[in-house]
């Protein structure tokens, strides 16, 4: 039998929380013999939602919390403050050793001050970064980091790239997969400062597969597998990408309905359409792992539906079993003992 995976799951956070985030979590342990869940929340409310369900409870637990920490409250004096929330208490409980990782659908601020401040970074990783995946017309790409770093350098975004590397090939099983970093153009003279400064240092890394620049208007093509830029653009590419897909599922299904011949053709092309919208559907992909830290966090949207936590939960035993971390750990260790022989 495999190794259990165990996962803590925040079941406060969100604005779908706690119906969503338990149905999603129960559905997960349900499928899947090699995961335990760790739910962090007001034991009751738990409880009750819990009430709802049939499912292995040797493989459920609640811990209680008394204190949630809300999206608009200032993150660090959150973190700082507010001991006894369900993120806290669940970071803590992977920093201890007794979980693999921890979901959450909860404050975004929250979730990337605790990752650092409890989880801890990777020695050697300069900083995390939030990486989720991101649907192309062949599969899906690495966008790294979408969060975590808005003022970021050049330093950083190298280790972006090859812990976006690490990760899809692991994970996704990509082979050598190709690295861009986010342009204005092809060129290799285009751009700010940053990418500027960072193109050459991608171009000497002898362990990645960098392909060079990538213009926002290819991404969805599938040009490269990792897409590295720091978390502003990162951030505005995520969200534009989720509303032109939201607007354009709209807008189809609202043609399909216009009139008895266009529903009639919706029926034809029903199961074929389908399949291709259920491609571009970014809940199918589970949330952002926030990549270079010591245990695995993962931060899914705030508006996450059950499947959304389900497939959270499901790539954290992934990324267990490939053993991601140590795969970084081992990476930037070799790194830095190259650099010190120089």
């Amino acid at each position: 039998m495999a190794e259990i995976v165990r996962v803590v799951v925040d079941a406060m956070g969100g604005d779908n929380a706690p119906v969503e985030i338990v149905k999603g979590a129960v559905q997960a342990v349900t499928k899947h013999e090699n995961i335990h869940i760790i739910l962090t929340g007001i034991e009751d409310v738990v409880q009750k939602e819990l009430a709802k369900y049939s499912y292995p409870k040797d493989r459920v637990e609640v811990v209680h919390t008394s204190m949630v920490i809300e999206t608009a409250e200032p993150p660090v004096a959150a973190i700082r403050s507010k001991k006894d929330s369900s993120i806290v208490v669940g970071m803590m409980m992977v920093r201890r050793g007794e979980a693999d990782a921890f979901v959450s659908a909860g404050s975004s601020g929250a979730i990337l001050v605790g990752g650092q401040t409890i989880v801890g970074r990777i020695k050697g990783i300069e900083r995390p970064a939030l990486a989720p995946l991101i649907p192309t017309k062949d599969g899906v790409a690495l966008l790294i980091d979408c969060g975590a770093n808005v003022d970021a350098r050049s330093s950083h975004l190298v280790q972006f790239a090859k812990m976006g590397s690490i990760y899809m090939e692991n994970v996704l099983g990509i082979k050598n997969p190709r690295v861009g970093i986010v342009n204005i153009g092809a060129e290799e003279e285009k751009g700010n400062a940053l990418v500027k400064e960072t193109f050459p240092l991608l171009k000497q890394c002898s362990d990645i597969n960098f392909t060079g620049s990538v213009e926002a208007r290819d991404i969805p093509d599938g040009v490269c597998d990792v897409v590295v830029c720091e978390a502003f653009v990162g951030n505005v590419i995520l969200k534009l990408y989720e509303g032109v897909g939201a607007t354009l599922i709209k807008k189809i299904k609202g043609s399909m309905m216009q009139n008895l011949r266009s529903k009639i053709g919706a029926l034809l092309v029903k199961p074929a359409l389908k399949s291709t919208l259920k491609s571009f559907d970014a809940t199918e992909y589970g949330g952002a792992p926030l990549l270079g830290l010591k245990g695995l966090v993962v931060k899914t949207h705030g508006s996450s539906t059950a499947k959304e936590v389900e497939h959270s939960i499901y790539q954290c035993v992934q990324f267990k079993e490939q053993h991601i971390n140590e795969k970084i750990k081992e990476h930037i260790i070799i790194e830095d003992t190259k650099k010190g022989e120089k």
